[in-house]
């Protein structure tokens, strides 16, 4: 089965915009002429002589390809692992003390991410550096094991998102061993995945992730309007509003965090950075400082360009605004579509795309291809497409993007290019799926298929 195959418009089921949990799910599940239910389904994904054949490829694949991975880590080619040796050491030993890195400009992190840092010194017998990826690795595992499970023992759903996952991080090479993005991935993916059936869990893994960093906020705005979103918005600010508040009172300087994001620049690698790569090849007087742990640009009219980042930011919140009062028909692949459009606007607005990032965007387009219903397909193949030249970019030609070399510039270009094409045609085909067409004509109406 293809991963990228393209939807057929009979699979797209229409719901009404007052949706419980439970019209989200089909109760039986059938394999061959039997039924069984989920819970069935999901004591025999524990039992590898109940996989399917293509199972065993998936899991050889993925064995095989994170053995690479931990080779490549090991090496130390690059010295990828050098926040996780330095920062992430340095910062751990603080928060052992009751104290967030206060002053550290380096530290722009939500407070959540503390409990990321302090999870390898817990682990007896290990260095903190073994115990950060065996942290990641574990965090890995258990993307893959949700998206089989979602993507298993029901109609509708696919394994094509577990492939997407295990086929596309390899292309990062060893850097989702090195951040800790991969362990704020799990959680989100979780959030995503448990939304249909338990809706305040879900909101509440979403705010715990909100916590360590802070784009998994956007992954509940696709939730049908009703009692699935009270439920759900609910549980997600009462559980990042009580972490915030433990936080705060555990440990001395929470909050500082929000000075140094507030001071940021243009790094080399966003959008913003594009324009400057190919300006500086002009004439344009500027110059790539290290600045607030990034590699930033400074000189003329980097000011106006981190304004209309900022700008291009809010345009895209009231674009999901929009989008939220307009859409009136909701598939059960809807809130993961919704949430892969969100985050994919933000990312390509920041101020920032570090090649981290695309573990995020891997794992939203993975729990879109778990439903066969799912608009994303082609947004999931750019994605992929952005992953291995995001590879080239960081860190085979840093090096050319640092001193803004063509070649630098039109690796950086490219990848970016994708990313924003990846962001249009996702906002696009999420559109035109849930937001009905207003009938002109005489006597027709408004579209029949409006949700009431």
């Amino acid at each position: 089965m293809s991963l990228f195959a393209p939807v057929e418009e009979t699979e797209v089921a229409e719901a009404p915009t007052e949706t419980s949990p439970s019209d989200w799910h089909t109760v039986e599940v059938r394999h061959g002429g039997g039924t069984s239910s989920p819970a069935a389904a999901r004591t025999a994904l524990l039992r590898p002589s109940t996989w399917p054949q293509t199972w065993f490829a998936l899991a050889v694949y993925w064995l095989a390809s994170r053995v690479v991975m931990l080779a490549l880590l090991r090496s130390g080619q690059g010295d990828i692992a050098r926040e996780v040796h330095f920062l992430y050491h340095h910062w751990s030993e603080g928060f052992t003390h009751g104290t967030f890195p206060v002053g550290d400009v380096t530290w722009q992190y939500p407070p959540g991410a503390a409990l990321v840092m302090l999870a390898p010194v817990l682990l007896p017998g290990l260095s903190y550096f073994q115990g950060f990826v065996l942290l990641s690795l574990a965090a890995d595992a258990v993307v893959l094991l949700l998206l089989l499970r979602a993507g298993t023992g029901r109609p509708g759903r696919s394994t094509a998102g577990a492939w997407l996952w295990a086929l596309a991080l390899p292309l990062l090479m060893h850097l989702p061993y090195a951040r800790y993005d991969l362990m704020v991935t799990v959680v989100a993916v979780g959030a995503l995945l448990a939304l249909p059936a338990r809706p305040r869990l879900g909101g509440a893994l979403a705010g715990i992730a909100a916590l360590i960093k802070l784009w998994p906020v956007l992954t509940v705005l696709g939730t049908p309007r009703g009692r699935t979103t009270r439920q759900t918005w609910t549980a997600l600010a009462l559980s990042a509003g009580g972490l915030l508040l433990v936080l705060c009172t555990a440990f001395r300087g929470a909050l500082g965090f929000l000075s140094a994001q507030h001071h940021r620049g243009v790094e080399i690698e966003s959008l913003g950075g594009t324009f400057l790569h190919v300006a500086e090849m002009f004439g344009w007087p500027g110059r790539v400082v290290a600045h607030y742990g990034s590699l930033e640009f400074t000189g003329p009219y980097v000011a106006e360009i981190t304004t209309a980042s900022l700008l291009l930011t809010g345009i895209c919140l009231l674009w999901l605004l929009i989008w939220r009062m307009k859409a009136a028909r909701w598939t059960p692949a809807t809130p993961y579509d919704a949430a892969l459009a969100a985050v994919l606007l933000f990312t390509v607005t920041s101020r920032v795309i570090s090649p981290q990032y695309l573990v995020w965007l891997i794992g939203l387009g993975a729990v879109c291809l778990t439903m066969r219903q799912t608009t994303q397909r082609p947004v999931a193949a750019l994605v992929l497409l952005a992953t291995a030249v995001t590879t080239v970019d960081y860190p085979l030609f840093f090096t050319d993007v640092m001193a803004a070399t063509w070649q630098g510039a039109a690796v950086v270009a490219v990848r970016n290019a994708l990313l924003v094409a990846a962001a249009l045609v996702s906002c696009v085909r999420l559109w035109r799926t849930s937001v009905p067409r207003r009938q002109v004509e005489s006597g027709r109406g408004e579209d029949p298929r409006r949700a009431p």
